[in-house]
């Protein structure tokens, strides 16, 4: 009758006999790694961020001797928005997808590297970028943007620079521009007058009236005493109003033969006051200015001069 081995019993030695009363080892089961789980970063949203603000970095592992090792190549996006991007060598022969993918909110991506060797024979870099923001109500025009980077610049220490997304030295270029002058770079010379005169018509704030004397003109430079409605306007955009609105209101009282104007600028950091003094100083030199009263205005005014008696 057959039995298994390990059931039967040696009678002539039974010291053979130990290992049949050890118990049976049982194999251990082979564990499986279970894969981690990617979680997708969601970005950060900052407030004051919602301008599309995207930037191509050259950072080198050693700023002081830029290619003594590696040269790592940023995507930045410094802004609200989410990006997908196509990055791109340019060359004679054709063009060479190198890298695709996302870049969320406020956040940077690394895309390629160059070491010396590579420096010689450099592509054109090309990006193709399409953003957007989850709650987003506008279509965003996908950018195109090319780059020629001498490699002369490699070679220099005065190349990278201190910036706000690394703690090294870096070499940053913007990829966005300003997409009403793309568009104007693309129209012919009637077109441009036309959408000048469009956007004139259209987009020019609204101005606010001031009463004047033949005494004394007071014009308030606050930007809400200018327009009726200043949303969407950079801080450049409202210097040059307010700058605008000095020389016009100069050259109008000096047509009036006002005797006096006053510039109400406030305190501040001293930009603005700073601002109307050199304008005054480089385009209406005959005419003596002051500090206005400070019982008046306190420390937020300048008085212009324009005729005694």
């Amino acid at each position: 009758m057959p039995y298994p081995i390990k059931e039967l019993v040696n009678v002539s030695a039974p010291e053979m006999n130990v290992r049949s009363n050890e118990p049976a080892q049982h194999e251990a089961p082979v564990e499986v790694e279970s894969e981690p789980e990617y979680i997708e970063p969601k970005g950060e949203i900052i407030n004051g961020k919602n301008t599309a603000e995207f930037y191509f970095c050259f950072v080198p592992e050693d700023p002081k001797n830029p290619l003594s090792g590696e040269i790592e190549l940023y995507l930045v996006n410094d802004s609200n928005f989410t990006v997908l991007f196509n990055y791109s060598y340019i060359k004679t022969d054709g063009v060479e997808a190198v890298k695709q993918g996302t870049v969320r909110s406020n956040s940077k991506e690394k895309i390629d590297a160059l070491v010396q060797e590579e420096l010689s024979d450099l592509p054109d870099f090309g990006f193709q970028l399409i953003y957007f923001r989850e709650t987003e109500s506008e279509w965003n025009t996908p950018m195109v943007k090319k780059f020629r980077v001498n490699p002369v610049k490699f070679y220099k220490e005065s190349t990278f620079r201190e910036n706000s997304y690394f703690k090294k030295n870096a070499l940053v270029l913007k990829i966005t521009s300003d997409a009403f002058q793309t568009e104007l770079d693309k129209l012919t010379q009637d077109d441009f007058k036309k959408v000048v005169k469009a956007k004139e018509v259209v987009e020019a704030p609204k101005r606010k009236k001031r009463k004047r004397t033949s005494e004394e003109v007071v014009i308030d430079l606050h930007i809400t005493e200018l327009l009726d409605d200043s949303e969407g306007l950079s801080n450049r955009e409202m210097l040059d109003i307010q700058m605008e609105t000095v020389e016009s209101e100069m050259n109008l009282a000096i047509k009036n033969h006002t005797k006096r104007i006053v510039f109400i600028h406030g305190v501040g950091q001293g930009v603005l006051k700073q601002q109307v003094s050199d304008l005054l100083k480089r385009k209406f030199k005959k005419y003596y200015f002051q500090d206005a009263s400070f019982k008046e205005y306190g420390y937020g005014a300048t008085m212009v001069i324009l005729r005694k008696g």
